[in-house]
């Protein structure tokens, strides 16, 4: 496994351990099995039981090839919509604990998903996936072709971290929480936030942690209730915690 680092428009690297081939392949063929499960379900119910064939007898190939897009257009989107839905996670990547980021540090958007799915026909399905294989292996970030082109990557959510490298902060069972604006951010914009302030708390830079509060600010409509950034960033933390967990 290669490390893959992420530097953030806060200029935080922040480093994760990218997918290998072998975890890639393995979601890739899971997907594949669920795929083929559905269609062969599908057909099955379709054809031998309520024998739609016999009933598209009298039907143009237009209208036969129209019903059959939409019966089987599951098996064309599904990466896309599941990506897009488990915010860069299919079932396959779920089971394996990979998943799709953005190589800026940012959580992955639709616009991102459908790029990667669009570039799955040469990664995939040209010349028996060589393309998306050897680029893979070859590239730096171990991206394949799609990834490249929408500036993602894949990563493991395998590694052994504790809880000063998670989003996590320790809350307790009678924690009171202030900001309920803050479930507008995503668990990677906390983790962006968090990296941001220990690293600027360690420095005592106020200026970044002041940009930071600044940020969180701007971006949920929060108003700083504390006046001290610091303190309002430690509660931005605890917040999350408390809502994302018991939600």
């Amino acid at each position: 496994m290669s490390e893959l680092s992420i530097n953030t428009t806060q200029n935080v690297k922040i480093n994760f351990i990218a997918a290998s081939v072998g975890e890639r392949l393995g979601a890739f063929f899971i997907d594949l099995f669920i795929v083929i499960c559905y269609i062969t379900v599908l057909s099955i119910v379709l054809f031998d039981w309520l024998q739609l064939d016999r009933l598209m007898v009298n039907l143009d190939g237009w209208s036969r090839g129209a019903i059959f897009l939409l019966l089987y257009s599951p098996v064309i989107v599904y990466s896309l919509v599941l990506e897009s839905v488990f915010e860069g996670q299919s079932l396959g990547k779920k089971l394996l604990k990979i998943k799709v980021v953005k190589i800026d540090g940012y959580q992955a958007g639709f616009g991102d998903y459908l790029i990667r799915w669009f570039f799955r026909v040469i990664d995939f399905f040209t010349f028996f996936g060589l393309p998306g294989l050897i680029t893979v292996i070859t590239s730096q970030k171990s991206q394949r072709l799609g990834d490249m082109a929408a500036g993602t990557a894949v990563i493991t959510l395998k590694n052994k971290i504790n809880i000063n490298h998670t989003i996590l902060e320790d809350i307790g069972e009678s924690y009171v929480p202030t900001y309920p604006l803050v479930i507008k951010l995503s668990d990677n914009d906390m983790r962006i936030i968090k990296e941001t302030f220990q690293k600027a708390a360690a420095k005592n830079d106020h200026e970044v942690i002041y940009k930071l509060a600044a940020k969180i600010e701007s971006v949920t409509g929060i108003k700083n209730q504390s006046g001290n950034n610091s303190d309002f960033i430690r509660v931005i933390l605890k917040d999350y915690n408390f809502y994302t967990q018991n939600m």
